[in-house]
């Protein structure tokens, strides 16, 4: 269990962290900041801690990505169903997680409005403030 927790969260973490970082420099804007805006949602300081800011960024994203990993292999463990078409109910937890993070966690955080904009919605790039901008 262990290894397929830490395998997902590899892939997963780093596939979604390379598309952030894509984002974040197809909008002009620094990746390091971006890491650090991700760290402050746990550890608000880290806008302001350089490099290692930066990096709690990067263990922050690793972190909620091996819990939501967890949370499905032990969702599939329970109901064994989810391992006979990975690959749907992979896209259908993704989405969920995906929601729950853009429409919950981040606005609570963060004191966004909801709803999003549509761009919003695609980009993650209604976060406020915009330290990174």
């Amino acid at each position: 269990m262990g290894r397929a927790i830490g395998h997902a969260t590899l892939v997963a973490g780093t596939l979604d962290i390379l598309f952030a970082m894509i984002l974040t420099v197809i909008f002009g804007r620094e990746i390091p900041n971006m890491l650090r805006y991700v760290g402050s949602g746990p550890f608000p300081a880290a806008t302001e801690m350089g490099t290692a800011g930066a990096a709690l960024g990067l263990a922050t994203h690793f972190a909620l990505m091996a819990i939501m990993a967890a949370a499905f292999v032990l969702a599939a463990r329970q109901w064994p169903v989810l391992t006979h078409k990975p690959i749907q109910w992979g896209i259908i937890y993704g989405l969920a997680t995906y929601v729950v993070m853009n429409w919950i966690v981040v606005p609570l955080r963060f004191a966004n409005p909801l709803p999003p904009k549509p761009i919003s919605i695609a980009t993650a790039k209604y976060l406020k403030p915009r330290p990174f901008a």
